[in-house]
């Protein structure tokens, strides 16, 4: 693998320039994989579920640093176990074995190189199915465009509009800028959604958005900035209501509670008058139960 891109790192809007071949960057990754689990994962969008499972393979570190991760073991704090890019070829294909309807890459940014390399490997092997890549939206399109080819479907967030909220939230102020812009590569790359006879997606772009409490209003001015930017019908809409005020710190005491029937149904309506189609979550959801226990199993 060519590592000469890692060494003065440019693969996030961070742009920290950090040598990952001897150190580590502001995602707390050196150049080597680390992950912490891989399992069919029955919660994410029916069109990526499916009956069996999505593959999904939850990687360590992150570019963000939001306040309110359910996976901080992963994104802050990093663990996970170190792994070949062999071995993470491995791993697709043993999830493909077990039934999975594609490979969910969760938090991939960081290994963007690496992942494109297993992603040959496994396809060489025999790989046949989709190839997910679940990211939290702060991309740059030149790793989108790294990626040409590597994956099939984008599940993508936008988490802001007001750059105040993503630096308060996850240190980013120009988050919004980034999502909205990796966001047009994604769906200029991809195209319009495709679904199998099943309903299951073969290639698209999915964007997703948690509802936060107390703020409906960036929430609605985050719908409006995508439907300014892009048409609808080339993407499916994800709305959220799943968060979970247990992760939270006190200090943020806006967010020390669940989103309100009326909180979320407000983002809804907006979403539907805009023109969005797509899923939207049952308030159930928003429990730390459906965090998984992250042990290294199917890593290992």
């Amino acid at each position: 693998m060519n590592l000469e891109n890692l060494k003065k790192c440019q693969l996030c809007p961070r742009k920290c320039g950090a040598d990952r071949v001897n150190g580590v960057g502001f995602c707390g990754c050196s150049s080597k994989i680390k992950a912490a689990r891989a399992m069919l994962h029955m919660w994410e969008e029916p069109c990526i579920s499916g009956k069996n499972g999505s593959g999904a393979i939850f990687f360590s570190g992150c570019p963000l640093k939001c306040v309110f991760c359910q996976n901080k073991t992963l994104s802050a704090d990093s663990f996970g176990m170190e792994i070949t890019i062999e071995r993470l070829a491995e791993i697709m294909l043993e999830l493909r074995d077990g039934g999975a309807a594609n490979i969910n890459l969760v938090s991939p940014t960081q290994y963007a190189v690496q992942i494109k390399e297993a992603v040959s490997e496994a396809r060489q092997r025999g790989l046949d199915i989709p190839i997910v890549y679940n990211t939290g939206g702060y991309e740059l399109s030149n790793t989108i465009e790294l990626l040409k080819g590597t994956v099939d479907i984008y599940l993508t967030d936008v988490k802001y509009f007001s750059d105040e909220l993503a630096q308060r939230y996850s240190h980013a102020p120009d988050y919004h800028k980034y999502a909205i812009e990796s966001l047009k590569s994604m769906v200029s790359q991809i195209g319009r959604p495709v679904f199998d006879e099943n309903g299951m997606m073969k290639k698209g772009v999915i964007v997703r958005h948690l509802v936060l409490p107390t703020h409906r209003s960036d929430s609605k001015a985050v719908l409006e900035s995508i439907r300014s930017e892009i048409s609808p019908d080339m993407i499916k809409l994800s709305l959220m209501s799943q968060y979970t005020p247990n992760f939270a710190p006190d200090e943020f005491h806006e967010l020390k509670r669940r989103v309100t029937t009326f909180e979320y149904n407000y983002v809804v309506d907006t979403a539907q008058k805009l023109g969005f189609d797509g899923y939207m979550q049952e308030r159930s959801s928003a429990y730390s139960d459906y965090t998984p226990v992250f042990d290294l199993s199917g890593i290992i």
